[in-house]
């Protein structure tokens, strides 16, 4: 019986299986990653120093294509710049990946970073037209750190080393471990969130001693700005207990391997410094480079738990197989199955 074209294209798909990405398709993969942390970095950079409505105008900056660099326009332009980099490095490996990657939810998950890194730029103009409002500038850092996120998942199932797994922990636990940290990456995404609003809020400071508040556990709620404040440093602990938990749970599986433990060992270590991070911008009074850093390492815990739990998924399909044309389990798969129907 001849085979439908669905299937047809399913069995060319499975045929490629053992096909590592290639290694051009992959570095590049992870330059528009770091240079998406970079962006971030800028963003916040431009938050802390106050220098977000330093150019008036969009796309052009009072009117010229490159203005006088001084003040705050140097920070804001920059971040413009950066930001134009990453459009056209996204593209670039949306189309490279379009011609080469045989898996069909990877390229389909990359011309996605594309829609949304699109939808970012304009986001960002919007912010800059409309005089830097709430909502809008909420959106811009939310839309911000899912691209993000996107971006690291596509380095991350780009590397050959999540192609090829290898054998290690039993499937089950392995995608138990993969939901437990999807949980943390949804905690600290939230979190960001959370952050976001605070920051634009202009509450920071708004409980000036660290680690209590007010001199107590709990603070009078007396504004919104404590109350968005307190909500942060509850987050905080959240995902510093979920991410322990998370970690933890992987390092003790069997045969975990460098595989899953150097991305377990290495979130624990950036949770840490954020921790400490997030009290110097108190005890410093929201220091530029403090709280800076602050903000860029937030969007490092969310880039660790994404690849921690692709990982764990991607040890789950692989236990005793390839798993390089197929999705990862569970949550993943189901969105990766949609974007192939």
């Amino acid at each position: 019986m001849a085979l439908g074209r669905k299937d047809q294209e399913q069995a060319t798909e499975a045929g490629q299986r053992r096909s590592a990405p290639p290694a051009g398709l992959t570095r590049l993969a992870l330059l528009t990653a770091g240079s998406t942390f970079a962006l971030i970095f800028l963003g916040g950079l431009v938050t802390s120093t106050g220098s977000a409505l330093a150019v008036p105008d969009w796309p052009l900056a009072f009117g010229r294509l490159v203005p006088r660099l001084v003040g705050g326009v140097r920070f804001e332009y920059t971040h413009r710049v950066v930001a134009a980099v990453v459009v056209l490095l996204t593209c670039w490996l949306a189309a490279w990946a379009a011609w080469s990657e045989p898996r069909v939810w990877v390229r389909r998950l990359a011309w996605g970073a594309v829609g949304l890194v699109v939808a970012q730029a304009v986001l960002g103009g919007i912010t800059v037209l409309y005089g830097l409002p709430l909502a809008v500038a909420v959106t811009h850092a939310a839309v911000a750190q899912g691209f993000f996120a996107l971006v690291v998942g596509l380095a991350t199932v780009l590397d050959p080393a999540w192609s090829h797994p290898g054998g290690g922990p039993e499937p089950a636990r392995a995608e138990a471990a993969a939901r437990l940290c999807g949980a943390v990456s949804v905690a600290a995404y939230l979190q960001i969130l959370l952050g976001a609003v605070m920051r634009h809020l202009g509450a920071g400071l708004a409980i000036p001693d660290f680690p209590l508040s007010f001199g107590r556990l709990i603070p009078p709620f007396e504004t919104v700005a404590v109350e968005v404040n307190f909500a942060h440093r509850v987050g905080a602990l959240a995902v510093t207990l979920l991410a322990l938990w998370a970690s933890v749970r992987v390092l003790r599986l069997e045969g975990a391997g460098r595989f899953l433990c150097r991305p377990a060992r290495a979130l624990l270590a950036i949770v840490a410094l954020q921790l400490c991070l997030g009290a110097f911008t108190v005890w410093s009074g929201r220091a530029v480079i403090v709280t800076t850093a602050h903000v860029a390492t937030g969007a490092a815990v969310l880039a660790a738990s994404v690849m921690l739990t692709l990982r764990c998924w991607a040890r789950a399909r692989g236990h005793g197989q390839e798993a390089v044309a197929g999705a990862p389990a569970g949550a993943f798969a189901r969105g990766a199955d949609a974007l192939q129907a």
